[in-house]
């Protein structure tokens, strides 16, 4: 138990570590250089670097140590955890990620293709890094902490939240120039429309992402071996099992049925399992939506 514990631990922390990359890519590789402003406490820092030339590291690492409090206190301190290694982590990559990368190489991958293009593609990868964060149990803070928040209580998708905080962040950029260039009205207002689009593009990878690895899966599992499967099932996956009666029709036999819901993402585990106990076991696996209860979704009703 104590293995499978903290080779659970490791691999969070893996799978956190690779989202907060792709994050940071998408705002060194394809926002900064263009200029472009998109939501939360990253577009306040590259608002920050755009007029004042802080680089956007510092200040992304400032705001949301004073934001992580309210997360601490609403959304329990192993969320606290996570969420200041995915700070630091998200903060150091910001940081370092710029000294590898040449003018020459920012032209050709990033400038050179278009803003529109590149909001797409930076929206796509935010999305994912921060969908990636969050299915461990992490954040990279800001906004985020706001949706995870108005999720927990009210069930409100987490893209659209952040959607929403969001607005007000990118139409600031209007008064934004870019660098010690006087721009017109149209280009200033073309740069918002490009971080409106940044913005939906990420809202709508992390609402995509989220409910694609929160999908639920039933098994019923037809096999003499049930009580060993059942075990493996209960000690390796962790979760509840559940045996039925049953007889069979031609050969008047009585068995039990194991029923499963588990995530997914569990899915091919329980496969394995029952591969490696009974390969002649008869399994039934179909899609479920909603589903409610420990392990899995808390009920809510609006009021």
């Amino acid at each position: 138990m104590k293995r499978t514990r903290v080779s659970t631990v490791i691999n969070d922390y893996i799978i956190m570590t690779f989202g907060l990359l792709m994050y940071s890519v998408a705002w060194t590789v394809f926002l900064i250089p263009n200029h472009l402003v998109g939501g939360g406490v990253s577009g306040i820092s590259a608002i920050i670097q755009y007029t004042a030339g802080i680089p956007m590291s510092y200040s992304y690492f400032l705001i949301n140590i004073l934001l992580l409090a309210v997360a601490l206190k609403v959304l329990g301190p192993s969320f606290g955890v996570k969420t200041v290694v995915a700070i630091v982590l998200a903060s150091i990559f910001l940081r370092i990620e710029p000294m590898f990368l040449t003018q020459d190489f920012l032209n050709d991958v990033a400038i050179g293709n278009g803003k529109l293009l590149c909001s797409l593609i930076g929206g796509v990868l935010s999305g994912i890094g921060i969908g990636l964060c969050f299915s461990r149990g992490g954040s990279t803070g800001g906004t985020d902490i706001v949706a995870l928040i108005a999720n927990k209580y009210y069930h409100i998708p987490p893209g659209k939240v952040i959607l929403f905080c969001d607005v007000f962040i990118v139409g600031s950029s209007i008064f934004l120039g870019e660098g010690s260039e006087t721009i017109t009205l149209g280009h200033r207002i073309a740069n918002v429309i490009y971080g409106y689009v940044l913005v939906a593009c990420t809202s709508f990878s992390l609402d995509l992402f989220l409910n694609g690895i929160r999908q639920s899966q039933q098994f019923f599992i037809f096999s003499r071996k049930y009580d060993e499967i059942a075990a493996r099932i209960s000690e390796e996956v962790h979760r509840g099992v559940t045996l039925v009666d049953s007889q069979g029709w031609y050969s008047k036999a009585e068995g039990k049925i194991i029923l499963v819901i588990c995530r997914k993402t569990e899915a091919n585990q329980i496969f394995r399992l029952i591969k490696e106990i009974d390969k002649e076991a008869f399994v039934s696996v179909s899609q479920v939506t909603g589903v409610y209860g420990q392990g899995f979704d808390t009920i809510r009703v609006k009021k």
